[in-house]
């Protein structure tokens, strides 16, 4: 298949948070209540920004609004999110803030074992800032909103935008913020657990018919090792993992939802869809970042496969 965007028709702007990730991984097996030798490394990341940064290597224009705080942090984030030619022009640089911070611990093997988040600083994308961008931000072929936004905004953006929805769940504490709009989304990708917290069924299977019956355009549930689960309405697919040599996990179910987005603006069908948010989370999986450049190679690899 011909795998081809018009750069000009096909823009994205992704609405949500970016932070700096800090990366602890021991150089053995964990000892708990113990100091661990091993690595520290810090990166770029958030649901949001990791979004926009694969769409970005999948050949999309791309605008990034998140809250930003004015410090050495919110400077980095913001130079490295313009040196990947993201558009920045929209991202409120909040003063008096700090910016957004994500430190997580992985074992050996790249799998995580525990992570905080501290990102009060999303709060700042209330409706009021958002509301007057709205012209710009309805300009676009597609939205993404990840569940790191206030529910105010959220219903806001639900509510005024004009162009279809894509929205990541984030996690099962945040996830419920989608609930109440899950009817206006074009597509949404959450995994099990966080399916089970919007739905109260703890089947995947029927998480994921439930949240298509809630009015989602598509529904894509990843359950890790065990593959995806896919709806289109009455349609309900299963896509298997692709094996991989696993170095990082963290940023695979970023990739995953910007791969979606990727397919839907192709024309592709909710299998080939499925299809490509797997493959790109495997290959996402192979590198030590969030975001693997390899996946600019996504649409080669699927007709090659």
């Amino acid at each position: 298949m011909a795998h081809q965007l018009n750069l000009f028709r096909d823009a994205a702007v992704v609405i949500g948070g970016v932070n700096m990730d800090i990366w602890g991984r021991p150089a053995g097996q964990i000892v708990p209540r113990d100091s661990n030798p091993g690595s520290v490394t810090m990166t770029p990341g958030g649901v949001g920004r990791n979004i926009a940064h694969d769409l970005c290597l999948l050949g999309l224009q791309v605008s990034l609004v998140a809250a930003l705080g004015d410090d050495m942090i919110g400077r980095a984030l913001l130079e490295s999110c313009q040196a990947l030619g993201m558009d920045m022009s929209l991202a409120p640089i909040i003063p008096g803030q700090h910016s957004s911070t994500y430190l997580f611990v992985t074992d050996g093997t790249g799998d995580m074992q525990l992570a905080i988040n501290d990102m009060d600083i999303c709060r700042a994308l209330t409706p009021e800032r958002l509301e007057p961008l709205l012209p710009q931000l309805n300009g676009y072929a597609a939205m993404v909103l990840d569940a790191n936004l206030p529910m105010e905004s959220i219903a806001l953006l639900c509510r005024r935008a004009t162009v279809p929805i894509y929205a990541d769940t984030v996690s099962a504490a945040k996830c419920r913020r989608l609930r109440p709009y899950i009817g206006s989304l074009r597509a949404i990708k959450t995994n099990a657990m966080e399916a089970a917290a919007l739905t109260g069924e703890n089947d995947p299977e029927r998480a994921a018919r439930a949240i298509a019956a809630m009015g989602a355009g598509r529904v894509f549930v990843s359950m890790g090792t065990e593959g995806m689960l896919a709806v289109e309405g009455d349609q309900l697919l299963y896509q298997p993992v692709y094996e991989t040599q696993v170095v990082n996990t963290t940023g695979a179910g970023d990739a995953a939802a910007a791969a979606i987005v990727w397919a839907d603006l192709l024309g592709l069908d909710l299998g080939a869809t499925a299809q490509c948010a797997q493959l790109a989370g495997s290959i996402t999986c192979r590198s030590s970042a969030a975001n693997n450049p390899d996946l600019a190679l996504l649409g080669q690899l699927l007709d090659d496969g």
